[in-house]
């Protein structure tokens, strides 16, 4: 897929996308399909926690976007325009029927910390990933557009259909309950890396 630019020429190219899909350039759509896919994708699979509704909604997204295409106002936020699109297609296939559920793949990066570190740090990531999908959806959802995605409050109000102050608040409440998950988590591996006050005292002698 293709890298994602947010530069002014980046920006430009896709202005000159959107117009000229708008006019039937179906090469020009197929660029900005391929833009956007992987993002729209990964948003939507921690959402759903399903690979193939996932995929679904994605799909289906860009089809309703083809179909609206017309109508979108070149010049303003195109993302937060599809990403408003996927998100209400999420949420009537919420209300259609319950999804799947599916646990993230986890990827642990490599490091240059000792098998110790590393294996405290391979925890950590995945304890994160864990708290994530802990998270209500329309908390987990704001926090991603915002930490992935790195859209504005304002962009995320558009997307979530909220005030920018709702977003803004669900933001913060995300961030909050994510740290009171991992807290416990963090003072075990604390404990984990020092010697015991026992252990301490005896080295003492």
């Amino acid at each position: 897929m293709a890298s994602f630019d947010t530069s002014q020429d980046g920006l430009a190219d896709e202005h000159r996308l959107i117009v000229a899909a708008q006019q039937g350039d179906r090469l020009a759509f197929a660029q900005l399909v391929e833009r956007y896919w992987d993002r729209l994708y990964r948003w939507l699979y921690r959402l759903t926690r399903d690979q193939h509704t996932a995929e679904d909604l994605v799909q289906e997204s860009f089809l309703k976007a083809f179909a609206g295409l017309k109508k979108f106002q070149a010049g303003t936020n195109f993302r937060a325009w599809l990403f408003c699109i996927a998100h209400n297609n999420y949420a009537n296939q919420c209300r259609a029927s319950a999804h799947r559920r599916q646990p993230l793949p986890e990827d642990v990066p490599d490091s240059q910390y000792g098998p110790l570190e590393e294996a405290i740090s391979a925890e950590l990531l995945q304890d994160l990933g864990r708290a994530i999908q802990r998270l209500p959806t329309e908390f987990r959802a704001a926090l991603l557009l915002r930490v992935e995605e790195g859209l504005s409050f304002r962009q995320i109000a558009e997307v979530l259909d909220l005030t920018e102050e709702t977003a803004r608040w669900r933001v913060f409440k995300a961030r909050q309950k994510l740290l009171s998950l991992l807290a416990p988590r963090r003072e075990q591996r604390s404990e984990a890396r020092s010697p015991r006050a026992e252990d301490k005292k005896q080295a003492d002698f």
